[in-house]
């Protein structure tokens, strides 16, 4: 199946406005700290990065504002209204901590964000508790949820998807369908930062929680994504063909919306120092915005070129037929590997099965 290339400008800007949170998780890529650090862009500076990527549309890309805690930042409301007022969609990434009152999330809500996302990494205290680093965060990301909700905002949950929260992803689940969430988006364990610590799933387990996923979704009252694990990407294609979708149903179904986008392709990350990379899991800086129109650096570095050309990839991920849908994850493999080009090693796929890949 063919994939769009997104060579005009990203789909998405996952912008890092700071390191700083009140949090202490095992697996943040972020590796956050309690205070603001000295060298984070200043106001002026992000309302020029706004600028350029307004212009960059139609059309424009949407912007996730995250950290850290975005929270941490005293002009985040003025940075939200201000890339509102010229066209951009932005959506907000907070840490779930006692600083999210019901009054911020309607000043949110008033400054007009597009969605907000929640962490939970799994259904009671013990298991999210343990994984954030700081006892009460499950109670204070629940309440979160409600007053995001509540306020009418679409609300996405995130969950990571290692070795330790496997076990309870169908409890989460359910969690996540009574906070009345739009979206699941589960985070496929890349190591890198603290989560250099923690235990992936092998490629077993992968794919067979890619496999529960694709067979469930359509009985849960959210969507259901993957980050990191674009393979998912495959699943579904294999499990439409077995049920016997067409080649025209499969391009036409709202899965296919997503198809080739990955870190790089349709995938931009602005770091707290301006640095930009493929992914915020991918710490490769092609530029700085403090140097460079970020824009140009998504279109003409070698970098972020080279992440929209899947026949050049290594290993099972250059001679895969799923290639220009899935690409594998490019942070994973450079994890691994230390080689952004490399094949992602959590794929349990042989290119030899062709078997489904030609829609």
């Amino acid at each position: 199946m063919s994939a769009l290339r997104f060579e005009r400008a990203p789909l998405r800007v996952y912008w890092e406005l700071t390191r700083a949170c009140d949090l202490a998780c095992r697996h943040c890529r972020a590796e956050a700290m309690p205070q603001r650090a000295a060298d984070e862009l200043e106001t002026e500076e992000c309302e020029r990065v706004l600028r350029s990527l307004a212009a960059a549309g139609p059309p424009a890309p949407h912007v996730i504002f995250t950290g850290g805690d975005p929270l941490k930042r005293p002009d985040l409301l003025a940075l939200v209204r201000y890339g509102v007022g010229l066209g951009l969609g932005v959506a907000v990434a907070p840490s779930a901590t006692p600083g999210l009152t019901r009054g911020l999330v309607h000043a949110l809500k008033a400054a007009g964000v597009s969605a907000m996302s929640l962490s939970l990494d799994g259904p009671s205290a013990a298991q999210h508790d343990g994984m954030r680093g700081v006892l009460g965060c499950f109670g204070w990301t629940l309440a979160a949820a409600q007053r995001v909700v509540a306020a009418g905002i679409p609300l996405q949950i995130n969950t990571l998807v290692a070795a330790a929260t496997e076990p309870y992803l169908e409890a989460t689940a359910e969690v996540v369908a009574r906070l009345g969430a739009s979206r699941w988006s589960l985070f496929f364990l890349v190591n890198v930062g603290r989560a250099a610590a923690l235990r992936p799933l092998d490629t077993t387990d992968c794919e067979r929680t890619l496999r529960w996923l694709a067979r469930q979704s359509a009985r849960w009252p959210f969507t259901v994504t993957t980050t990191e694990a674009p393979h998912y990407r495959r699943v579904l294609i294999q499990e439409m063909r077995a049920a016997g979708r067409t080649a025209d149903e499969i391009r036409a179904s709202p899965v296919a919306r997503g198809f080739g986008i990955r870190d790089g392709n349709g995938v931009m990350f602005i770091a707290a120092n301006g640095d930009v990379t493929p992914s915020g899991f991918l710490p490769l800086a092609a530029g700085n915005v403090r140097d460079v129109d970020p824009i140009s650096v998504y279109r003409d570095a070698a970098l972020f070129r080279a992440l929209r050309t899947p026949r050049v990839f290594a290993g099972r991920c250059g001679i895969c037929a799923f290639n220009a849908v899935c690409g594998g994850s490019r942070a994973r493999a450079y994890a691994a590997t230390g080689d952004v080009l490399g094949e992602d090693p959590l794929c349990a796929w042989s290119p030899a099965d062709t078997a489904g890949a030609a829609a």
